[in-house]
């Protein structure tokens, strides 16, 4: 072999073998749920179900591909935090961010939902499971300020109530007001 065939192949191995900065670290933990996006029409019917306005934080807990956040900037003029534990998702919500043009209003966060900070919300988002909607309740009630809304896609908390409920393409979209009891 040629010394140019040698370090040609040497590159390959070398491009193979070594961790490309294209990839999305690990996840902080193993997600609770796996990413389902929500559909575009329910995602208006949540934000309009909350009455968001350009007053308001809008905390989506498990973002996804970031489309929530994005929505209430783009519609409303809120400003907007994608809570997602899985790196993949993040850097899927900063390439909608990037084409969406509201990049002033909305940030993405790669951290867990159940430890990140979530005072400043005056609207939270979810699409999680009932369990983990009801082991998120004490910190909604902790953290919120009262009068904070918050609304879930598909899926209730159990025995606690909704304030409202609505029906979007066969799906079920949940509202309460914080304290939520």
């Amino acid at each position: 072999m040629t010394l140019r065939v040698l370090v040609l192949v040497f590159a390959m191995v070398t491009a193979l073998v070594a961790p490309s900065s294209a990839q999305a670290p690990a996840p902080l933990r193993t997600p609770d749920v796996i990413f389902v996006p929500t559909p575009q029409e329910v995602v208006d019917a949540m934000l309009k179900m909350a009455k968001v306005s350009a007053n308001d934080v809008v905390y989506d807990l498990g973002s996804g591909d970031g489309r929530t956040p994005i929505t209430a900037a783009k519609t409303y003029g809120a400003r907007g935090v994608g809570i997602d534990i899985d790196p993949q998702r993040i850097k899927e919500a900063m390439a909608n961010l990037s084409t969406a043009g509201v990049a002033d209003k909305v940030r993405f966060l790669n951290q867990d939902l159940f430890t990140t900070d979530i005072s400043e919300a005056t609207v939270v988002t979810l699409y999680l499971l009932p369990s983990l909607n009801l082991k998120l309740l004490p910190k909604l009630n902790s953290e919120l300020k009262p009068g904070t809304r918050v609304v879930s896609h598909a899926f209730d908390m159990g025995d606690i109530k909704p304030e409202q409920t609505q029906t979007v393409n066969g799906r079920t979209i949940y509202l309460w007001t914080v304290p939520i009891q």
